[in-house]
């Protein structure tokens, strides 16, 4: 949570210092070696790992900070690090590491009729704002992509998640003086000012190429309407799962309670599953007790009341909302049809997920739809960067400019033309 402590009158000349200080880190990382960048990121890991019990210390004091307050217990699991979250953390470094390093890579390249020969190449997108609310893990998860994109960053944590992400932070300075690397190219905005937010979304004197929000609605909401530079914007995951009446329904039972149960707390948690009336008046039952025997709140439409009275009536908010918690709401759609209205209406355009064995309903699942990321018989829980070889993510981008779905080291990245000719005019 971005709470609003006592404003200084230097937070603005603070912001701004770290914005200039940023801007010249960028100018050498935009091309150090992919050995420094490797050297570096490698080093954090080793840090991590080093300093895990100081970090998880950090974080129960985090956590006991939090206690007692009416805090979703999503957040809660968002803000928690336990010794399997931290060894992750230091992996998906590793992994990140091992990439293949965009700067410089040729993306495309012709021959115009004239001699010309054109090249689109990957370049750093410069200094990034990364502004995010109790996930500790986002410190490094940003840290390390930017570094390996050759970008500098500005991390805005929430107040929450401070003293965890000091502790993670420090680990990312080491691995940058291991590797000569500028100490200022990973910077912790050091106050809790909610003023700090709002001089990054301003800018910092034109230091900031973009903004990459992490949070709740209020957040992302304040960073679209007041931000002056590029956003990937990171709406909500309100994600959906169709049954269609082909599906293999021990799957579907098994990727249901998977997409909600594994972590509720996370974007790709499902929130409305969809299932074909033709089975309504058989097939629906087990599945919905599967969800109840896992510990899920079902919340239905009248016509999953008439077949499992027991559930929770839904109410029209309930399919426009992200909940984040053991809570899911299902409803009974005509076919593929009534799936695809049933989403256009009401998706985030986050992840959406259909559980099918007809081919022809998953074509049209698929080219009619046009979230971030679909997926066919598989959890809603894969849309995440880690999952999809990218070591790690800094969000998943809903928008449909420049970066969209997980935001990884590529799309951490712009390109330029370069042209070589050999003496060519222009008649």
């Amino acid at each position: 949570m971005l709470d609003t402590v006592a404003q200084s009158p230097d937070v603005d000349a603070l912001m701004n210092d770290i914005g200039r200080k940023a801007k010249a880190a960028a100018r050498p990382l935009a091309f150090a070696s992919t050995d420094a960048k490797n050297r570096a990121l490698n080093a954090m890991a080793d840090a991590i790992l080093a300093n895990k019990d100081r970090i998880l210390a950090e974080n129960a004091k985090d956590l006991a900070d939090v206690s007692g307050t009416d805090m979703l217990a999503s957040f809660i699991d968002r803000l928690t690090l336990n010794d399997g979250r931290v060894i992750d953390m230091a992996e998906g470094i590793r992994a990140i590491a091992a990439l293949p390093d965009p700067v410089g890579e040729m993306i495309a390249a012709w021959d115009r009729p004239n001699g010309l020969k054109i090249e689109r190449v990957r370049t750093p997108l410069g200094v990034i704002g990364v502004i995010f609310e109790s996930r500790p893990n986002v410190t490094a998860d940003a840290g390390a992509l930017c570094l390996k994109a050759g970008n500098a960053v500005i991390l805005r944590c929430g107040s929450d998640s401070r003293r965890s992400s000091q502790a993670i932070h420090d680990c990312l300075v080491e691995g940058l003086k291991v590797a000569g690397l500028p100490e200022h190219a990973i910077q912790l905005v050091p106050v809790a000012d909610r003023a700090a937010v709002g001089a990054m979304l301003r800018g910092l004197d034109g230091a900031i190429d973009v903004i990459v929000p992490r949070g709740g609605k209020s957040l992302v909401a304040r960073v679209q309407n007041e931000a002056r530079v590029p956003v990937f914007a990171h709406l909500e995951g309100l994600c959906h799962i169709y049954i269609d009446a082909s599906a293999d329904l021990a799957m579907a039972r098994d990727i249901i309670v998977n997409a909600k149960m594994r972590r509720t707390g996370v974007c790709g948690a499902v929130e409305t599953i969809l299932v074909d009336s033709s089975l309504a008046e058989v097939d629906l039952l087990p599945l919905l007790d599967a969800l109840s025997g896992a510990g899920c709140e079902v919340r239905g439409s009248a016509a999953v009341l008439n077949v499992a009275p027991s559930a929770t009536p839904a109410t029209e908010e309930d399919w426009s909302t992200e909940y984040l918690d053991a809570i899911v709401s299902v409803a009974i759609v005509d076919g593929i049809s009534g799936a695809i209205a049933h989403i256009q209406k009401y998706s985030s355009n986050h992840t959406e997920a259909v559980i099918a064995e007809d081919a022809a309903v998953v074509a049209r699942f698929f080219n009619e739809l046009d979230s971030a990321i679909l997926l066919h018989n598989a959890s809603t829980q894969f849309a995440d960067g880690g999952e999809f070889g990218m070591g790690a993510e800094i969000g998943i981008a809903t928008g449909k400019m420049h970066a969209r779905g997980p935001v990884g080291v590529e799309q951490l990245t712009s390109f330029n033309y370069r042209v070589h000719g050999t003496g060519q005019t222009r008649r």
